[in-house]
């Protein structure tokens, strides 16, 4: 055998080839430098596989014994820092395969019976992918239970709700924060069910059609902990939709925290001083000695449009390709893995920003300190509770339209005089209505205005309790 049947036989090529691959070639093509990292679940699935081969007499039990003990060794291996990663070997699949048949021989070259690279890398993705969805699931809940921890101290601190990011009405504190809960909750609920479409077997598929080998699908299915097979082999090996779709997912999953995000950044400033970010998660300037900038939220604001570019590079991806496998595949990893990294980076910092560091006393060290006293005096700027005026004039039987007419007439007298509607006389007020009486002044203050909307997802506080409660029971798993 010459050289360079030699270099494409350690490629994993046939004898087709009559000169091997040039460096340049080799370092644009390869992908082991990033994909190494499903080198679990590439073992997970060769060893299911293996374990299906010996089932069905395809291989003999000495066989699978050998693959058995030639892949524990490279696990120690790759977990000790001491496997050589080849970069002739091109991706994981064929560096853990050569390895392997460099430890056991024949056996090792007969693992590949009955699969591809392809039906391979797409298996092992989707079990990479699963238990990271498993991990970013869990984060999510740390981070609403954290959330639901802020709320649960600041249920009576008054905070004016913005629409237009105008003075609107006054809410509960707790209440804003329990809409992130929610947001998160429908995120954490849309990756369980992206999960059970990632959570399905391509091994056995082969290159594109199928097998001539009586292979068992659905046992190494099992095996593996997955909820079924892929029924059409083209489909199995050449489509990402998975991923494409848990990439979606992220994407909302970033914008709801760029959303969080961009609050926080407001809140934090001067002109609000809602909040306080604790030190730990801020910056200063490198010339203005007074700055504390929010660095955190600021950086996932970015970081939300670099996962939403993943997604778009990854429709792109797909969007040309004819059935079956194609190389464009290759380039699915790397922002599939900036995405998962990005996204649990994101979510970490996120819950112990929100929910505060844990100290040696078992106490926590606060990510964020809540300024009630300057929440509570912008709520009672813009006439948030002009609204609660209207309803007040709709309870004395004058229509709502006809109400908000004469409130606008109100807050309009109250603006010329520089004051708030509570400021004003009561017979200034009756000017407007002559229903009007001196029980309104209990219904314009910004309490009032809370304990007024005791509905249903409203914000008085003992709605507010409840959907904490609620909360806590869900994340507990109560």
């Amino acid at each position: 055998m010459s050289t360079n049947q030699l270099d494409k036989k350690s490629e994993g090529w046939s004898a087709l080839f009559s000169e091997p691959m040039s460096e340049l070639v080799q370092r644009y093509t390869a992908s082991v430098f990033f994909d190494k990292r499903l080198w679990r679940a590439d073992i997970a699935g060769s060893l299911a596989h293996a374990d299906m081969l010996a089932a069905q007499g395809i291989i003999g039990a000495s066989d699978l014994a050998a693959i058995q003990r030639g892949m524990a060794q490279i696990t120690q291996e790759i977990e000790g820092g001491q496997f050589d990663w080849k970069l002739a070997l091109e991706d994981v699949h064929l560096n853990i395969e050569a390895r392997l048949t460099q430890l056991v021989g024949d056996a090792g070259k007969r693992l590949h019976t009955g699969r591809s690279r392809n039906d391979q890398v797409a298996t092992d993705i989707r079990l990479w992918l699963r238990d990271e969805i498993d991990a970013i699931r869990g984060l999510l809940r740390e981070l609403q239970a954290a959330l639901v921890d802020v709320a649960s101290r600041h249920v009576n601190v008054i905070l004016p709700g913005f629409t237009h990011l105008q003075v609107a009405q006054p809410v509960s504190f707790a209440h804003h924060l329990l809409a992130y809960v929610e947001m998160f909750a429908r995120d954490e609920a849309r990756l369980g069910d992206v999960r059970s479409r990632v959570n399905l077997l391509p091994l056995g598929s082969a290159a594109l059609a199928g097998t001539t080998y009586p292979l068992d699908r659905e046992r190494v299915a099992r095996t593996l902990g997955m909820d079924g097979v892929c029924q059409n082999s083209l489909d199995a090996v050449s489509d990402r939709d998975f991923a494409i779709e848990f990439t979606a997912a992220a994407s909302l999953v970033m914008v709801h925290v760029s959303r969080l995000s961009e609050e926080l950044i407001l809140w934090m400033s001067q002109n609000f001083a809602f909040i306080k970010i604790a030190d730990r998660f801020t910056t200063g300037s490198s010339i203005m000695p007074q700055k504390k900038n929010p660095d955190v939220p600021e950086l996932a604001r970015g970081k939300t449009g670099r996962v939403v570019g993943h997604l778009m590079g990854l429709i792109t991806l797909m969007k040309g390709q004819p059935l079956a496998y194609n190389k464009d595949n290759q380039e699915d990893k790397e922002p599939l893995f900036d995405t998962v990294d990005t996204l649990k980076d994101t979510l970490r910092i996120f819950a112990e920003m929100i929910g505060g560091q844990a100290q040696a006393d078992g106490s926590k060290a606060g990510g964020i300190t809540v300024n009630a006293d300057a929440m509570r005096a912008a709520a009672l700027k813009g006439f948030a509770t002009a609204t609660d005026l209207a309803d007040y004039l709709v309870k004395k039987g004058l229509p709502f339209r006809d109400a908000h007419e004469t409130v606008a007439e109100a807050v309009k007298a109250a603006s010329d005089r520089g004051c708030d509607l509570t400021d004003l006389p009561l017979e200034t007020l009756q000017r407007f209505n002559a229903s009007i009486e001196a029980d309104v002044y209990e219904v314009l203050t910004l309490e009032g205005s809370l304990q007024a909307r005791n509905t249903l997802g409203g914000t008085a506080p003992a709605q507010v309790q409840q959907q904490i409660a609620r909360h806590q029971a869900r994340l507990s798993g109560a």
